[in-house]
């Protein structure tokens, strides 16, 4: 560990759902769920009014709707998560040349050429110099993005880390040196890097719950609950312990793919034809990459979530499909009848390559001896060696199967040189030993690929995606279904936008590429400036019209001047009934009396369509107080009633 807090970890918040909700104004405020959006789908990013909800990053898409049914859902646009990563990178930069990128929205940054001039003062005083040079960063990402960033300060990586964590959204946490145990013992044993659900309930089996109490736990004991190397490793961060600098240049350790299905699949042809594609794509990433690999893993999922995997290691690194595909067939049998033996079906299926070298042993025979494709799957599964039962990482696999089947009918050769597929070049980067690399990209979040192609097959528009219209300008898809196609007409410097509804086949629209609108908002907000995240651009002065409209797909009255979105004043139905809960204004049009004018004509609009008013909403309230015209309408909320209990609306 260093004397001097010089490592800083920066972690953008939110930070795909925060791209959106900077791309569509309308969402700002509001709950955006980005990732696979089928209904096997999986959250890969939820904004902070999501978490409210209980949504959270890799929770299953269905589970997500049901506890956040009224939240946007998009699927991910990574082409403009590209451009926004590489301007907060280009950042880190200019600060230091020492940055580690781990994924597209985090990385370490050593700044101890920064702190030079003070390595012989008092550690308060290098704290401080920390706090300053972090808290400059942090006010350029905001400025220069939109985005806001949580970063933390410390004297290892280890402690940047956790701190970073500690006070998210847009949190600045530095650590002074000689204070880290203080510091660490308090938390629960969750905040130390590494600690997933599975290991803290282990160590909490052993009495172990927070950071202090995992101290006094032996190395042997810890060893015992997780496992040699992991046990060693918990107990060293367990005491702060981290010696390893920041570097440039990280090494990729593995690559895999793997493919979540709308439906499972449960003819073997059908489970292998998909392996062999899976296949295809990992060795077209492999290749692409320069590297080849030792370790072939498979991971099959059945109905019912029961994951199985299973690994072969190769004599020498290999990055030959056909080798990689016969290592797969034959450990194929085994793993779908472990994971479908209580229930038929296979709902996911991966491939993983890990041992990975910058050179691969020319196999001269590989391409000419034949698959195992035709009777392998009559195979006794239970006698397999190095069966395993857990769900596990694809860059960590647990076992060595030796040994090889016996031949079968010889098959063509594969493409010596298969080329990528499509679906895959603008897709999430892969995990680097649990990380993930900004330069490299894998698999769609489960559940969006498939999605993709069926909308691909179907001509339809997906949620989130970017369009233009001849006429109408640009946008984004809210939905599409029955030929028709809702578009949210707005773009990042706009401010909210209006909805239209489209045939799905209109030849006006047409979809956009999401990179370039990412670098014409970055370079508006370059040139004008932030503006507290209500719209990159200024307001007309040409006089506009004013008016109200119900919104019924939002549950609200709008009120529009000209082209803007002025306010509105939201509502819930609750039998014959309309709740109104929140009215807001935008800055901008503040002090113009829209207000009033909003309230009158969405109570004039209840009163017409035959439902009671309920003001739950305090500006709703105070208007209703100075009108007594809509008093015999007016169901007034009991005053020991919850102003958030609406467990009757829809």
């Amino acid at each position: 560990m260093r004397s001097l807090p010089s490592i800083l970890h920066v972690d953008l918040d939110a930070f795909y759902a925060s791209v959106e909700q900077l791309h569509k104004p309308s969402l700002r405020g509001k709950p955006v769920v980005v990732g696979g959006i089928g209904n096997r789908g999986v959250v890969s990013t939820a904004s902070y009014e999501a978490r409210a909800f209980g949504v959270h990053s890799a929770l299953a898409t269905g589970i997500a709707r049901r506890r956040a049914p009224n939240a946007a859902y998009l699927i991910p646009r990574f082409g403009a998560y590209q451009v926004y990563s590489e301007r907060v990178m280009a950042l880190m930069h200019e600060l230091s040349p020492l940055v580690e990128p781990l994924s597209l929205d985090e990385a370490f940054i050593d700044i101890s050429h920064l702190m030079e001039p003070i390595d012989r003062q008092s550690s308060r005083n290098a704290t401080l110099k920390a706090r300053q040079v972090a808290d400059d960063l942090r006010t350029r990402i905001k400025t220069e993005t939109g985005l806001t960033a949580s970063i933390g300060a410390g004297s290892s990586k280890l402690i940047a880390k956790i701190a970073s964590d500690a006070e998210k959204p847009d949190g600045l946490v530095i650590i002074e040196p000689g204070t880290e145990q203080t510091w660490l013992d308090p938390l629960p044993v969750r905040a130390l890097w590494g600690v997933g659900p599975a290991t803290a309930e282990r160590l909490r089996k052993i009495g172990a719950t927070t950071v202090a109490e995992l101290r006094t736990l032996s190395h042997a004991e810890l060893t015992a609950a997780v496992g040699a190397s992991y046990g060693a490793t918990l107990y060293a961060i367990a005491r702060g312990q981290d010696d390893r600098d920041v570097s440039t240049d990280r090494e990729l350790k593995s690559v895999s793919v793997e493919d979540t299905f709308a439906e499972d699949l449960l003819d073997p042809a059908t489970i292998t034809a998909h392996m062999d594609d899976l296949v295809t794509r990992l060795s077209g990433r492999i290749r692409k990459a320069g590297r080849s690999g030792r370790t072939i893993t498979i991971k099959v999922r059945g109905h019912d979530f029961t994951t199985v995997s299973r690994s072969e290691t190769t004599p020498n690194p290999t990055d030959d499909p056909a080798a990689i595909r016969a290592a797969t067939h034959r450990m194929l049998p085994g793993a779908v009848a472990a994971a479908t033996q209580l229930t038929p079906g296979v709902r996911l299926l991966g491939v993983g390559l890990t041992g990975l070298a910058e050179w691969a042993q020319l196999d001269l025979f590989s391409a000419e001896e034949g698959d195992d494709t035709l009777d392998f799957w009559d195979r006794d599964a239970e006698t397999a060696p190095g069966d395993s039962d857990g769900d596990f990482d694809m860059d960590m696999p647990r076992g060595v199967v030796e040994g090889s089947a016996a031949p079968a009918a010889p098959q063509p050769p594969p493409d010596p040189d298969p080329q990528p597929d499509p679906a895959d070049i603008t897709t999430p980067v892969p995990t680097v030993e649990g990380e993930r690399s900004p330069r490299q990209f894998g698999p769609l979040p489960p559940g969006t690929r498939g999605a993709v192609e069926a909308a691909g097959a179907e001509r339809r528009l997906l949620p989130g995606q970017d369009v233009t219209h001849d006429e109408f300008g640009g946008g984004w898809v809210q939905g599409s279904g029955l030929g028709r196609v809702t578009v949210r007409f707005e773009r990042p410097w706009t401010g909210p936008g209006r909805i239209k509804t489209l045939r799905s086949d209109d030849p006006a629209l047409r979809l956009t590429d999401a990179a370039d609108l990412a670098r014409e908002a970055l370079e508006l907000l370059a040139g004008r400036g932030p503006d507290d995240g209500i719209s990159i651009g200024d307001m007309t002065d040409e006089p506009a019209k004013t008016e109200v409209v119900d919104n019924e797909l939002e549950d609200r009255f709008e009120i529009w001047h000209g082209d803007r979105l002025a306010g509105f004043a939201a509502y819930r139905r609750r039998g014959d009934a309309t709740v109104f809960v929140h009215t807001q204004i935008e800055p901008e049009f503040e002090g113009k009396g829209l207000a009033s004018v909003l309230a009158r004509r969405a109570l004039d609009e209840t009163v017409a369509r035959g439902q009671a008013i309920i003001p739950v909403c305090p500006f709703i309230a105070a208007y209703l107080r100075k009108h007594p015209e809509y008093e015999e309408h007016v169901r007034w909320p009991a005053p020991d009633s919850p102003a958030g209990d609406h467990s009757g609306d829809r």
